[in-house]
């Protein structure tokens, strides 16, 4: 059975941020080497213009590929709500609107598989009807959503949503907000980065014992800092202020790493396997 990533800006020292198809290619080669079949690369939010050079890389690289599958992209944003940017470049976010939809997409409609959109911005709603229509999977992150709006998008197509918990409303007990929708609802899928650094162990526990386990999807999250094996890394991948920047580990090691911890081997596996299959599926 397929492993596959569907979220994955880099890794080793290589990322999305390029126009370079060879750049993209040797990422691909790298996480075959980690035992990954198949990545969905994420393009991180930029202008309109830098999003499709990075789009045009990796298209190039699908024509090339070679180990592990470009299976397409995942655009995270730039739909997104700058209040929970994360790490993510505020000032690249846009309205969340058709004329800009077809602006990025335009030649690319094919190989987008995933957007990212913060449901609860003004023409959030229509457009995730729009993406959906497309055949392309609205995935809701980097949002400030109440619990009642994150249930709207759901009901306007949106079928997943992106690393549960990180770069969105917390879960409050007056107000469960977005992420208390994901563990809640029993159809959407959740992105779970499973290092040990964005996430608390207890954490994690409350994902698995709570949420349907035909919908959860470890990710990597991974960045151009993340170290190939483990031997090389000593902290999480930062920036200089501490900021978290993306996942520290493969979805093969972070995997392997909660087997370990006594979460159950049969849904990890199916985690990192069937799940993100049948996702990927969902608008086909």
């Amino acid at each position: 059975m397929n492993i596959i990533d569907i979220h994955t800006h880099g890794i080793g020292g290589f990322d999305t941020r390029t126009s370079n198809p060879i750049d993209i290619i040797r990422m691909a080669e790298i996480q075959a080497s980690l035992g990954v079949s198949a990545i969905v690369l994420t393009i991180y939010p930029d202008s309109i213009e830098i999003m499709r050079q990075n789009m045009m890389a990796v298209q190039k690289a699908m024509e090339l590929q070679k180990n592990a599958a470009i299976l397409g992209v995942h655009l995270e944003g730039p739909f997104l709500n700058s209040v929970r940017c994360g790490a993510l470049k505020s000032s690249s976010f846009i309205e969340p609107n058709e004329s800009n939809l077809k602006k990025l997409l335009e030649g690319f409609e094919d190989m987008v598989k995933i957007i990212t959109i913060a449901p609860e911005l003004n023409g959030a709603a229509k457009l995730i009807r729009k993406i959906s229509d497309m055949g392309i999977i609205a995935s809701m992150g980097h949002s400030d959503a109440t619990y009642s709006e994150a249930e709207a998008a759901f009901n306007a197509g949106a079928k997943g949503i992106t690393h549960l918990f990180n770069a969105m409303r917390g879960f409050h007990h007056r107000e469960p907000g977005i992420a208390g929708f994901g563990l809640l609802n029993k159809e959407v899928y959740i992105e779970v980065i499973a290092d040990p650094y964005h996430l608390n162990i207890k954490t994690m526990e409350l994902i698995f014992r709570t949420k349907n386990p035909e919908k959860i999807i470890l990710i990597s999250d991974s960045v151009s800092g993340t170290k190939i094996t483990e031997t090389e890394r000593e902290h999480g991948v930062v920036d200089d202020t501490g900021r978290l920047q993306g996942g520290s580990m493969s979805i093969m090691e972070s995997s392997r790493r909660l087997t370990k911890l006594g979460f159950n081997e049969g849904i990890i596996k199916r985690s990192i396997t069937k799940n993100p299959e049948t996702y990927l599926l969902e608008l086909t």
